[in-house]
């Protein structure tokens, strides 16, 4: 990194899935340190590295360069998922270097339990969450009554939180299912077991970090999902459970906001998501599955197929200024090969008036009509042929990939800075190499 910037956000400003995981492995290569901040193992990331595929549910995307991992305060821990992930690394041959936050909450099997009972309930305002109890576990959070990783690490204060905490969520469950059962004995050796094993990692994350940024070390910030799934700032109630945008960062990891240098962009060719909610750009044709086998969108943690639709531009303005974001990066763009006309959404109409700003709430949504502008595509090229462009420069690029790209960026009047045309590392053209 440059310019005296040694803290770096990367931040989807969709529905997330915009390719975070490659860009937080790019930049990790001149870090120190990557953070991840909120979130749970609802959320994946893939990073392909020399040919190697890795997908994380809850480590750092910059593992496989063994570089400190951090999973700060802001994310919730299922601890089985998680060693799970530090296993597979070491059987890869990496070293793990992971630090753990004492302070993050801990998922246990009644938070996965009560995740799917409350979405049968929710009928049309359900969130199609993936049922790894994210959501319960920080209600609990924000109830005052979890189990953190400092209890998980403490037996004898494990057990007397869990014995609480599970005869409150066994009366809950009870009221969905008067069968529901599980030995709560069971559930503490279980979980001793696990704060055993995850004991050496865990430290008081904030109070690092803070010394790290202070002596100059080059830090990475990540999170799951993007900024349209957020909490706060996302569409309600169709997201996450957290902020997932750079508004989580200072809460999530314990920093000031001072400290926090450049925020980066991530946005898609097109726009994808998973689970319920409205979609205005979404498409339904051949398009649409042509768009999803090329950019291989089927979710890392689920497997699900994703929705696909036109790059919405409107919603992304609103990411933009959201999360003050410095710099942007478009990924994907070798996935709308062969396809022509292709569209961008640049605003939405209701009621025969053009909007402003981009309306968060959904009831709003569902009446609007997307704006489109229209572009000339770009031929099929071989994955060698991309890589080989790539290698190249900006100026390489099909003319009218150019003119779509440009077009983009004056449009969000913000600077893109890179542009993905390939999964690869190596598969990526820089515009500005100041965003290091």
């Amino acid at each position: 990194m440059s310019n005296n910037i040694n803290t770096i956000a990367v931040c989807g400003l969709s529905w997330g899935d915009e390719g975070k995981g490659k860009f937080v492995d790019y930049l990790a290569q001149k870090a120190d340190i990557v953070v991840r901040y909120q979130g749970g193992s609802n959320a994946g990331h893939t990073v392909v590295s020399d040919g190697v595929k890795y997908k994380f549910k809850l480590i750092p995307s910059g593992a496989p360069l063994e570089k400190e991992v951090i999973i700060a305060n802001g994310c919730v821990i299922d601890p089985k998922v998680l060693l799970e992930e530090i296993k597979n690394l070491r059987d890869m041959g990496k070293m793990v270097n992971l630090k753990l936050s004492s302070t993050a909450h801990v998922i246990f099997p009644f938070h996965r339990i009560l995740d799917g009972l409350e979405e049968q309930s929710k009928g049309k305002y359900s969130a199609g969450t993936t049922k790894r109890g994210i959501g319960p576990t920080y209600s609990d959070k924000v109830a005052r009554w979890g189990i953190r990783v400092f209890d998980l690490i403490n037996p004898d204060l494990l057990k007397i939180k869990l014995e609480k905490l599970y005869n409150i969520k066994k009366k809950l469950i009870n009221v969905y299912d008067p069968n529901w059962d599980m030995d709560v004995n069971t559930i503490y050796e279980e979980y001793r077991s696990y704060g055993e094993k995850l004991k050496p990692y865990v430290i008081d994350t904030a109070f690092y970090l803070n010394k790290a940024i202070d002596s100059g070390k080059k830090i990475v910030f990540e999170g799951a999902q993007g900024n349209l799934l957020g909490i706060d700032h996302g569409m309600y109630p169709f997201g996450t459970s957290s902020n997932a945008n750079v508004l989580g960062i200072c809460a999530g990891a314990g920093i000031p906001p001072k400290k926090l240098n450049k925020i980066v962009g991530i946005i898609k060719a097109y726009t994808s998501r998973v689970g319920e909610g409205l979609f205005p750009t979404e498409i339904h044709d051949e398009i649409a599955e042509k768009i999803r086998e090329q950019g291989h969108e089927y979710g890392t943690v689920t497997g699900r197929p994703r929705r696909v639709g036109w790059i919405d531009l409107f919603n992304i303005k609103y990411g933009i200024m959201i999360n003050g974001v410095d710099q942007l990066i478009i990924t994907l763009l070798d996935a709308l090969e062969g396809i022509n006309p292709l569209k961008i959404c640049t605003g939405y109409e209701l009621d025969g008036e053009i909007l402003k700003s981009w309306p968060i709430q959904s009831e709003i949504i569902e009446r609007c009509i997307p704006i489109y502008r229209e572009f000339e595509g770009w031929e099929p090229r071989s994955r060698a042929e991309w890589s080989r462009i790539a290698k190249k420069g900006f100026d390489e690029l099909p003319d009218t990939m150019k003119t779509y790209v440009k077009a983009i960026e004056t449009e969000l009047n913000t600077e893109i800075a890179i542009v993905s045309i390939g999964p690869d590392r190596e598969d990526t053209v820089i515009l500005n190499e100041n965003v290091f």
